[in-house]
């Protein structure tokens, strides 16, 4: 069964983006195949795997508003197993455009019943939670909380949870938080350590015990259209994705043996 992750919080520059291009790739590297969703309007997924932005045509907005099916519009890229279904500007239109809709928040999980050979779904969302993250939530199996080490941390965290639990009633009762990723942690600051700490006494487990650190290549990779791991591998932040990618996996074979 394909395995839908969306990476969502409501406050944006948390490494979302980052987040589900690297540990798709990573999943890739084993041989998994895998489709990035980009959602975000500003369609920076998208251009970190070296795709151009589709203003018109075949996107995730065309196939959100049910004029393209997603098996005839996702693009390969460049690496092995990992595809991308690119975002369009369109996508700002949506929340207008499908207000008087019947069901509108199933549009996505409607769309996707015609894939099922990827063994991963990754779904990066805007931060917001609109139509377009209402719909990623619907369709997914598991929410991945990319949170940052720095001051008010918590506060997007909360919001969402609340809107992950109406999900979970009134459209999705399976959808479950996969786990939460602290990103951009800096070991010598102590306001990281701080946010890290707190966020981990309140969500025990939750938390991944992988750290994203503040790293240069990070930011660098997507101006070359790549991800940090084909970017510079041996550099801290793609190995710390590539663990990161380790652990979602584990807790994947937890769940089937529990």
């Amino acid at each position: 069964m394909t395995r839908i992750f969306s990476l969502s919080n409501q406050k944006g520059g948390v490494g979302k983006t980052t987040t589900t291009v690297n540990v798709a790739t990573a999943l890739a590297a084993l041989r998994k195949k895998v489709l990035i969703i980009d959602l975000d309007p500003q369609g920076n997924a998208t251009v970190s795997l070296g795709v151009q932005r589709r203003q018109g045509g075949q996107n995730s907005y065309t196939v959100l508003t049910g004029r393209y099916k997603v098996s005839e519009s996702v693009v390969q890229t460049n690496i092995p197993f990992l595809y991308v279904l690119p975002a369009s500007q369109e996508l700002l239109g949506v929340d207008l455009e499908l207000a008087g809709v019947e069901k509108p928040q199933f549009f996505l999980k409607n769309a996707l019943s015609d894939v099922s050979d990827f063994d991963y779904i990754f779904i990066d969302c805007p931060p917001a939670v609109g139509l377009l993250t209402l719909n990623a939530l619907v369709a997914s199996t598991s929410v991945i909380i990319p949170v940052q080490c720095e001051y008010l941390a918590l506060e997007g965290v909360a919001d969402l949870m609340k809107t992950i639990e109406k999900v979970k009633k009134n459209f999705n009762p399976s959808l479950k938080i996969d786990g939460i990723v602290m990103t951009m942690f800096d070991g010598r600051s102590r306001l990281s350590r701080s946010v890290d700490n707190d966020v981990r006494s309140f969500f025990k487990d939750l938390v991944y015990d992988t750290v994203i650190p503040r790293n240069v290549r990070i930011p660098e990779a997507p101006s070359h259209g790549k991800p940090v791991m084909l970017y510079d591998f041996r550099s801290t932040g793609a190995q710390s994705y590539i663990r990161l990618a380790g652990e979602i996996l584990n807790r994947e074979k937890g769940e089937n043996h529990g």
